[in-house]
């Protein structure tokens, strides 16, 4: 563990951040209440869920990506469903998914 450190600390680069007031106050109230132990633990945490969200983000836009091809090569539209019976049938669907919730 203590390599694996060591090698993960030979890679650090240090940079120079500005913060607003706020931000500055939940990072040294993240260090204060002991949940990490430097104001740069904070930022790398916060830096890894930004990055697990941007990943994320990126999956799904391209779910739909596929979604949207999928749709475009199935070819011609069959019989469609009359708009106002689409969202009835729709609107009945979700107030029975909510009472299956409740």
């Amino acid at each position: 563990l203590l390599r694996t450190q060591e090698a993960a600390m030979s890679k650090v680069e240090k940079i120079s951040i500005s913060l607003t007031g706020e931000l500055a106050d939940v990072v040294r109230a993240a260090v204060s209440t002991g949940g990490y132990a430097s104001s740069s633990e904070v930022i790398r945490a916060a830096l890894r869920d930004f990055s697990e969200k941007q990943e994320r983000k990126a999956a799904a836009i391209e779910r739909l990506r596929q979604a949207w091809d999928e749709g475009v090569n199935s070819g011609p539209p069959t019989e469609r469903e009359p708009l106002d019976e689409m969202l009835a049938r729709n609107r009945r669907r979700l107030a029975e998914m909510r009472r299956g919730a409740a």
